[in-house]
């Protein structure tokens, strides 16, 4: 079974081209750091362009930084505009929690617009200039989520932050497998996998909109959790290992902390059906649209 357990053991990365969401701080600093490490070049795509260009600074010549607002449909498409090269690695990494409902500049609920809908029309948008993996990052939250195909955007439920936030990871997996199966259809060599870090000390901060039990997780992570290096393990895995498309990684102990391996996902992760509607409605929602042919074989 495929495994990592250091960054130092990445397979060379010269000539390489990878996009890290979030890059940044955080889990996709620490990612475009080891890519970088053994060769790439990266980008660092973030909203805060003056923090991206400092985490350039910080990993060298080999990083570049660029802006990126997945909370706004006009920026993902400036963004990907921009891109006018092949990419070996697009890793989904940047992710927005909310203690109360918030909306993104196209009027999505902000956890679901930019953890999932961001990315899904930026993949879309990309997709034909990537020549290796779209890696996304998931949460351990999917395991206890659940969609609500008929209110997405919680407009007539009572908002759950947490709620909120699992129905996007959630929705994450499941891009990450229909996605693949585009993939495969159209013939295409590129890989969908998806990663999760599990209990790491990144900067994240938990917005439950329970201010007890927000204080207190952010007074135990640093204590317990593994930092962002080995939390990146799992992307890192995902991105450049032997792993079959649609596959999930993940720490190895537990499911927290640990070695990365692969891992299954919950069920509803594995649900060809939703998968299959969530896909066509967030081409509905976002005007973007898988890209690729499928071939007569597919």
């Amino acid at each position: 079974m495929p495994a990592l357990s250091s960054a130092a053991s990445l397979p060379d990365q010269s000539a390489r081209v990878a996009i890290i969401t979030g890059g940044n701080s955080g889990l996709g600093f620490a990612t475009a750091s080891a890519l970088a490490a053994r060769g790439a070049r990266v980008i660092l795509a973030s909203r805060d362009e003056g923090k991206a260009a400092s985490a350039a600074a910080a990993i060298g010549d080999r990083a570049h930084a660029r802006h990126l607002d997945l909370a706004s449909l006009a920026s993902v498409r400036d963004f990907a505009a921009g891109i006018d090269e092949p990419v070996d690695y697009l890793v989904n990494n940047a992710g927005a929690m909310s203690a109360t409902r918030e909306l993104t500049v196209d009027g999505f609920e902000r956890q679901f617009g930019v953890n999932h809908l961001g990315h899904f029309a930026l993949t879309n948008l990309l997709l034909d200039r990537l020549t290796g993996r779209v890696v996304t990052l998931t949460s351990s939250a999917h395991r206890s989520a659940s969609i609500n195909m008929d209110d997405l955007q919680w407009e007539r439920r009572a908002y759950s932050p947490f709620g909120a936030y699992g129905q996007s990871k959630l929705a994450n997996l499941l891009f990450t497998a229909e996605l693949q199966r585009r993939l495969a259809a159209a013939g295409s060599a590129v890989l969908s996998t998806a990663a999760h870090p599990g209990w790491a000390s990144t900067g994240f901060r938990i917005a439950s909109g329970n201010r007890v039990l927000d204080r207190v997780s952010a007074m135990v992570t640093p204590l317990l959790a593994q930092g962002p290096d080995a939390g990146a393990l799992p992307t890192l895995l995902a991105a450049t290992g032997d792993v079959p498309g649609g596959s999930l990684s993940g720490p190895r102990r537990w499911g927290v902390r640990g070695p990365a391996a692969l891992t299954d996902p919950s069920p509803a992760a594995t649900d060809r059906e939703l998968a299959g509607l969530l896909w066509r409605v967030s081409e509905e929602l976002t005007r973007t649209a898988f890209p690729l042919r499928t071939t007569a074989a597919g």
